[in-house]
């Protein structure tokens, strides 16, 4: 039986977590409790992923029960003032990687008469990905995003997010995707006109500033679900798409990753642990608002859809 995790709030709560099953959300504390299927990580989805070995076969077992015997009295469908926060409330390391789709590698070297390598791998290239920050770049389905004040050319990027549910230290690929207790959406919004220093010379390894270019309030839109790794099959055959304001802007499909999940996981893990709860956002398809000039102004809305995670909207005010 496929479930989901969320986290919400309401009028009267600022953070709880959730349970999807079949379209239909409860609040995980209170069914895991009125159906005698509780675990201490029930707390929060992070407590959760914590402890995701001991607490995903009670979420299975839950999530049968509820499929048998839908509990419409604790459904969250009539709940005042609901609405999604991210899924992890206080989530580890967010590793992103960068020219990860061949689509995308392929449309920008068209745009920027760049000779761009489609093939790493085979050049001895190996991945790379830069450091997106913490909770406090977080955003969730639904919010609203704040235009940084810093950038006039503010991005999307709508991406395959991999939740670590177990320690891993140099994970061999055969085994990486052991390691992962789920996906959902993400987008990793970019202010573009932020990531050179203008003043700094062109020579200068500190001319670049990451910072100012991925990581500002709500620069990761992340949710709204967390769907386990075991009602997903393989991450390399999601369909992945992104519309701005209703128009299809991004329409590709997870096997256009130039390093797959678990190449990506093993290789993270042999420079760093990877720890439960950090996140991998996996890379871009073609379709960003740089490949044509075209970039997000106040009022748009954008949604990020990957096949059997969900849809996630972000609006820029």
């Amino acid at each position: 039986m496929k479930y989901q995790l969320f986290t919400y709030a309401n009028d009267d709560c600022a953070s709880r977590p959730g349970i999807a099953i079949e379209d239909v959300l409860y609040d995980l504390y209170q069914v895991a409790t009125r159906h005698k299927t509780w675990h201490p990580s029930f707390m929060s989805i992070s407590d959760v992923v914590a402890a995701w070995d001991e607490a995903e076969p009670v979420l299975e077992k839950l999530a049968v029960r509820l499929d048998d015997a839908p509990d419409a009295g604790h459904s969250l469908a009539h709940t005042a003032g609901f609405r999604f926060m991210p899924p992890l409330s206080a989530p580890g390391v967010i590793y992103a990687a960068g020219a990860n789709y061949r689509d995308h590698v392929e449309a920008m070297g068209r745009a920027f008469n760049m000779e761009l390598c489609l093939d790493p791998r085979a050049e001895g290239i190996p991945p790379w990905h830069f450091i997106k920050g913490g909770r406090a770049v977080l955003s969730a389905h639904g919010q609203a995003v704040a235009f940084p004040p810093q950038a006039q050319r503010l991005d999307w990027e709508a991406e395959l997010a991999v939740v670590i549910g177990r320690t891993a230290s140099k994970v061999g690929e055969e085994e990486a995707l052991d390691y992962v207790a789920g996906y959902s959406c993400a987008n990793d919004f970019s202010a573009r006109d932020s990531l050179v220093r203008d003043k700094v010379d062109a020579s200068s390894p500190f001319r670049f500033d990451w910072i100012g270019h991925k990581v500002f309030g709500g620069a990761c839109g992340f949710g709204p679900f967390l769907t386990p790794a075991r009602h997903v099959g393989s991450p390399e055959d999601l369909d992945i798409k992104l519309w701005l304001n209703g128009e299809l802007r991004q329409d590709s499909n997870t096997r256009n990753h130039l390093y797959t999940v678990a190449e990506q996981i093993a290789y993270l893990s042999r420079r760093v642990d990877l720890l439960p709860g950090d996140v991998i956002l996996t890379g871009t398809p073609a379709g960003v608002g740089m490949e044509s000039g075209t970039f997000l102004k106040r009022g748009d809305v954008v949604r990020v859809w990957i096949a059997g995670l969900g849809e996630l909207q972000s609006a820029i005010q």
